[in-house]
């Protein structure tokens, strides 16, 4: 998938123009503080509503086109918008994260590179770290639609941190887009070691 052609024709269905309500939900009532890292930032509401927050937040996302909408956006945050790869991070971004914050990253990526968006939070979390995730699960694709959204589901989920997280809250949140309403599942893991 070219991510830069899809927001250079402004193919950007997943953008609502604003943060993920379940995310602001659990952000404002479990307050945390520390650097936080959103991959896949898109156009940056989540680190925006980070920053309000209190957060020290960077965006990071492999589209320059998306990370330069970002900065468009949300001028007063623009140096917080890196154009990079979540797979191989920059070195300055290695181990430099108390939370990842996770919103439609996960949901993009073809079921083949889940363990590269894993080994990217292991390169950027750390130790002892939160990542705080909404994540889509089993979205209803038209027929022949294989993604993205592509399916993920819960005990994938599970599988994919298994080895080296624990879940420290799990639930199906009661705010969501329209269109995602009972299929999204906001799961926080701590990150063992």
């Amino acid at each position: 998938m070219d991510w830069d052609e899809k927001y250079r024709k402004g193919e950007v269905f997943w953008d609502k123009g604003v943060p993920s309500p379940p995310l602001r939900q659990y952000l404002e009532r479990h307050p945390a503080r520390g650097r936080a890292l959103v991959p896949g930032c898109g156009h940056g509401h989540e680190v925006a509503l980070a920053v309000e927050l209190g957060f020290d937040a960077t965006g990071l996302d492999i589209a320059p086109t998306g990370v330069a909408e970002a900065r468009a956006l949300y001028p007063h945050l623009a140096e917080r918008f890196v154009t990079g790869n979540f797979f191989s991070p920059p070195a300055e971004l290695r181990g430099a994260f108390d939370v990842v914050l996770e919103h439609t990253c996960m949901s993009a990526l073809p079921p083949a590179l889940r363990t590269d968006y894993r080994c990217g939070l292991d390169l950027t979390l750390r130790p002892g770290g939160l990542l705080i995730g909404v994540w889509y699960i089993n979205p209803d694709l038209d027929p022949g639609d294989e993604g993205p959204p592509y399916p993920f589901s819960v005990p994938d989920l599970t599988a994919l941190f298994a080895d080296a997280y624990e879940i420290v809250d799990d639930y199906v949140p009661d705010v969501a887009f329209d269109t995602r309403v009972g299929r999204e599942r906001l799961r926080v893991l701590r990150r063992n070691g």
